[in-house]
Formats: C-alpha cells, sequence, structure tokens
C-alpha cells in the first residue's frame, strides 16, 4: 500500500481531484477556505443577496426554484431562504433511487414545518440501473445519473414554470479547486460540463449504449438549451457564495428548529451524523474512491474540522486509521443492482485508481451493517446477461 503526501494543515491527500499545493506544502482548499474566512465582506454579500431576491419576488408563481435531496445543505438552503427572506419557493427533487428510509420522513417534517410546494422526480429505474453500470465502467464513478440529474432537471423545470432564479447550497470551493471563493460561483452549464458529468454528456451516454433506448430516455440528464436559458434571463447561484457556509452550526439549526434528524453511515463516525445521510450507496462510493484515491469521507470531514479547530491532525490521522477502507455491507446490494461480481468490481474499480495511490483491496476488512440496512430496496436488480452485455462492449472500446 502506498503512501500519499497530505497537505501540512488539513488532511487531504495529492489524489484529491483539482488539489494543489503551496511551497509550504499547504493544500488549495486550506487557502480557499482562508481566504473565505478573512477577506470576503459578508455583510455586502448579503445585500447582494437581498437586491438579487427582491428583484424576482413576486414577479412569477414562484420568486424561486431550491434543488432538494432532503440532506443537510438542501434543507439549510430551503430554511434560511424562507426564514430570512420570506420566499415563496417551488422545491424540486430528482429521486436517485436510493433514499433512505429517515431521509423520506425528514423530508415531510421540513417541508410540513416550512409550508411549501414541492415536485420530485423519479427516472426510470432500467435507465438508471444501465447509467450507473456505463459511468462506473468508464469513470469508476456510478453516480453520473444521480449529478447530472440533480443539476440539470432543476433548470428543466425552471423553464417550465418560468422562474429564473435558482439557488443551490455550498459552493464547490467550499470542497474542490474548480473554482474559487474570489466571486459568486454560478451554477451554470459551464459548471455542469467542467466536473458534474464528469465529462460524458447525454449524448454520449445514449451513443455508448448503442442506441438500447429511447433518446426522450436522456433528457432528464440532459442540461437545457441555453438559448432558451437566456431568454429566461436565468440566474443560479449558490447560496454559500453570499453567506459564509457552516456545516455543523446549520446542521444544529435544522435539527433544532425543523426536526430534522441525522443518521449514521456506513464507515463514518457516529459524530458526523449529519453527514450523506440521504443516500443508502454512500458506503459503496466511499468505498470506490478508497480503492481509486486512498481515502474516503472521514478524511475530508476531519480536515473540515481541523481548518475550524475543533480536532487536531493528530486526532484526525487516527480517526482515518479506524474508519476508513473497511468493505462496505451495502456493495452486496450494488453488485445486485448492476449485475456484477464482486471480483469484476474490483478489477473495474482499480483500473480507476489515480497515481501514485495504489492498493490491495482483498487485505481489507469488512465494515458493520446500519440499522435500517434490512429496509433499503433490493427491487430492482439487474440481469446478468444485461450486464454483461455492458461489461463486454466496454472491454471491447479499451
Amino acid at each position: 500500500m502506498s503512501r500519499l503526501k497530505r497537505c501540512t494543515k488539513c488532511l487531504l491527500p495529492e489524489t484529491h481531484e483539482s488539489i494543489t499545493f503551496d511551497e509550504t506544502g499547504v493544500c488549495s482548499i486550506c487557502r480557499q477556505v482562508e481566504f473565505k474566512e478573512g477577506k470576503i465582506d459578508w455583510e455586502s454579500r448579503k445585500r447582494d443577496l437581498s437586491e438579487l431576491i427582491e428583484s424576482h419576488r413576486g414577479l412569477y408563481d414562484y420568486d424561486c426554484i431550491v434543488p432538494f435531496s432532503g440532506g443537510k445543505d438542501s434543507v439549510w438552503t430551503l430554511y434560511y431562504l424562507m426564514k430570512e427572506f420570506k420566499v415563496k419557493p417551488l422545491v424540486v427533487r430528482f429521486d436517485h433511487g436510493f433514499l433512505r428510509p429517515n431521509l423520506n420522513d425528514n423530508t415531510t417534517k421540513v417541508l410540513r414545518n416550512l409550508g411549501a410546494d414541492f415536485i420530485s422526480f423519479t427516472p426510470n429505474w432500467k435507465v438508471v440501473q444501465k447509467l450507473m453500470l456505463q459511468s462506473f465502467l468508464e469513470k469508476g464513478d456510478f453516480c453520473w445519473h444521480c449529478h447530472t440529474g440533480i443539476f440539470s432537471y432543476p433548470m428543466h423545470i425552471a423553464l417550465k414554470f418560468k422562474v429564473p432564479l435558482i439557488f443551490w447550497g455550498e459552493p464547490s470551493a467550499e470542497y474542490t479547486s474548480y473554482y474559487s471563493y474570489d466571486q459568486p460561483e454560478e451554477v451554470d452549464e459551464k459548471r455542469f460540463n467542467r466536473f458534474v458529468n464528469l465529462g460524458i454528456t447525454a449524448l454520449d451516454m445514449a451513443v455508448r449504449l448503442g442506441g438500447d433506448m429511447d433518446e426522450r430516455d436522456f433528457k432528464p440528464y440532459t442540461y437545457p438549451p441555453l438559448k432558451e436559458l437566456r431568454q429566461l434571463n436565468y440566474r443560479s447561484v449558490c447560496l454559500g457564495s453570499y453567506i459564509p457556509w457552516d456545516v455543523k452550526t446549520q446542521s444544529r439549526i435544522i435539527m433544532d428548529e425543523l426536526g430534522w434528524q441525522g443518521d449514521l453511515v456506513e464507515n463514518v463516525p457516529e459524530q458526523y451524523n449529519y453527514e450523506k445521510i440521504e443516500c443508502h450507496m454512500q458506503g459503496v462510493r466511499d468505498y470506490i474512491k478508497y480503492i481509486k484515491r486512498g481515502y474516503t469521507r472521514p478524511t475530508h470531514l476531519a480536515s473540515i474540522d481541523i481548518r475550524h479547530d475543533r480536532l487536531t491532525r493528530e486526532e484526525g490521522m487516527d480517526m482515518l486509521t479506524k474508519y476508513e477502507g473497511k468493505k462496505p455491507a451495502s456493495l452486496e446490494i450494488f453488485l445486485e443492482m448492476v449485475g456484477l461480481t464482486e471480483d469484476e468490481f474490483f478489477e473495474i474499480s482499480k483500473s480507476h485508481t489515480v497515481s501514485p495511490w495504489k492498493l490491495n483491496v482483498f487485505e481489507q476488512e469488512a465494515g458493520t451493517k446500519l440499522p435500517d440496512f434490512n429496509e433499503w430496496t433490493r427491487e430492482g436488480k439487474m440481469k446478468r446477461e444485461d450486464a454483461e452485455k455492458q461489461l463486454e462492449n466496454w472491454k471491447r472500446s479499451q
């Protein structure tokens, strides 16, 4: 197992996407957070936010659209906009197919306590399965359908309902270096193509899958035409570009005010029960990241706490040793959903390893099942012959 260079301040490794290090070994994400906390006039940013909202208030059926997963960030975004600015929002959810029971309960609590109109879209599962397997084969990331759907479907709803203002949660500068905090981050087609869709468009997917599906099946994953969005005079922005983002404080507030409840996540310390609770495939996603990049969510969470002096670097390293790299119980469900064997899963994951990381995955110990594991849906298993067809096509293209 190889050793990775890590930030001298936090614990992010050299395999973290978009990361760079300065001459002192401090990573670009730490420097961005320093800029956020010391260089931005947040009072001025909040005035800009107020002006943006007031320029749209009352002109349409809804003041804004809030894309919504039910996790901490989207709930905080909705809560803040409704409580602080009294907006009338349209809440839009793209259901990726793996919502956990507690997440659905949270959604009901939040929407009833705040009082907001809600649209939820669940895409064709047969299509989702093929997209999951194809993106896993090509990028070592099965979440293409989720990320493209989450960021494109609300834009289609904005056009359909003629609501030009869309509010997302935290900016990407909080966790990556694709953008910085220098100016408010626009959540637009450029951003979508830069890292959301992994460099694969919906049209690319249609071609790769060989015409097996109706082209209309790809619309939820396709960013709307820029011409139509410009005619709408749209603004798609991150709330976290206008107010300082603090996940721990925000999570406590929505728990106290809305009854939002945290949950355990596979191979994540229980004190972070607010983090990524919405998807029961999160453990598999983290496990793939460990195979590919040598770190998982505890590194990310420890790094945030280290930057805010809530954790020492040594305590963070102890946490990583204890929690990272364990095989999640949810892997067996994932393999059923995409029709793969465990050996094929390891082979594909390892083919996407980011240098200089190298791992012998067969040495990893198993994680424990979470209390709600038996409630996670296992309906809709992929037929082995369908998986073999995609797998064979992928191998021929290599």
